[in-house]
């Protein structure tokens, strides 16, 4: 479905033209050479219009969530996960950054409709989540608050873990309520002590108050975003694998089960904690790649899921277990 945005006020000249080819070709249903012989230039000049107007924003063009949310795959994985939903795009024959890309467009296209007046959404952080908060339309939801769940940290991506949250209230015009403390710190006694902060404290606690929360899980391999962010130690990662670590959420590591695993690791972070995530109206998942698999069974087993969108190849990797 193609949405043009039609300011046509007398003469067509100028960036006008460019929308009346659109709104003639994509609302009107004239073909190239119509449109070319009605306003009396060239084919290739309509082509040209067309594309500029879908580079500049002039026209986006969506297709119905239905035809992804009930798609055989989307309704096998409710069933055998018991979701709530589940949004699936194709990505057979995409290589990773295409599959990725796509998967992303999808949950951006998604998200809007899984929004109330009211929501306050919390989000997790990491490229996934940025990408994104970077791709959904403007959409104003009324009362939206957006709030950062994990504090910051490094990251290899060019971005900041507050750019997730801050992206994402800007897109849906929503406030935001930021963390101002690292997400881990060098002693857990100090981490106690910041929680006690009464300016931290009042951040912390608005935690207490999400409903929904957007995520994607990281993974325990050793190039993975919580070990580049710096935000874990190799050590730190080979200690939580020891002990049956299959996924990373929030910065925080979950068993297959989706348990998280206590440790010195864990008593050092301020954020939100995982059983704060248990049982949200809503979990919002985002898995774009097979290497996410078995972290994204975790994160379902765990509790922390009731809304899937991922790629044909992944579901079908999920479906298999």
């Amino acid at each position: 479905m193609a949405t043009v945005k039609r300011r046509m006020t007398g003469q067509i000249s100028g960036e006008n033209v460019v929308i009346e080819v659109a709104w003639m070709y994509y609302h009107d249903g004239l073909n190239q050479k119509d449109i070319a012989d009605r306003l009396g230039i060239s084919r290739a000049t309509v082509v040209n219009y067309l594309q500029e107007a879908r580079e500049t924003g002039l026209i986006r063009i969506t297709l119905a969530a239905p035809a992804f949310t009930n798609h055989r795959l989307a309704v096998a994985l409710r069933q055998k996960f018991g979701l709530s939903a589940a949004y699936v795009v194709p990505d057979q024959g995409a290589d990773e950054e295409q599959a990725f890309a796509r998967v992303v467009q999808a949950a951006a296209d998604w998200l809007p409709a899984l929004l109330c007046p009211g929501d306050r959404l919390g989000v997790a952080w990491g490229r996934t989540v940025y990408e994104i908060a970077e791709t959904v339309e403007p959409h104003r939801i009324d009362d939206m608050t957006v709030l950062q769940l994990v504090g910051s940290m490094a990251t290899p991506y060019g971005f900041t873990a507050e750019a997730c949250s801050t992206r994402l209230a800007q897109r849906l015009e929503a406030r935001c309520l930021n963390l101002h403390a690292p997400a881990v710190v060098s002693r857990a006694e100090l981490a106690r002590e910041l929680r006690e902060e009464p300016i931290l404290k009042a951040q912390l606690d608005q935690l207490e108050t999400v409903n929904k929360f957007l995520f994607s899980v990281g993974t325990c391999a050793a190039d993975s975003h919580i070990v580049s962010s710096g935000l874990a130690s190799l050590e730190d990662l080979r200690w939580h694998v020891a002990r049956g670590a299959t996924g990373v959420l929030c910065g925080r590591f979950i068993t297959a089960a989706g348990a998280p695993i206590p440790g010195a690791m864990e008593e050092r972070m301020i954020g939100i904690t995982l059983d704060r995530l248990v049982g949200l109206e809503m979990g919002i998942l985002v898995t774009p790649g097979h290497d996410k698999i078995e972290a994204t069974r975790a994160a379902i087993r765990g509790g922390y899921v009731t809304h899937l969108c991922t790629g044909m190849t992944v579901a079908e990797a999920l479906l298999a277990d």
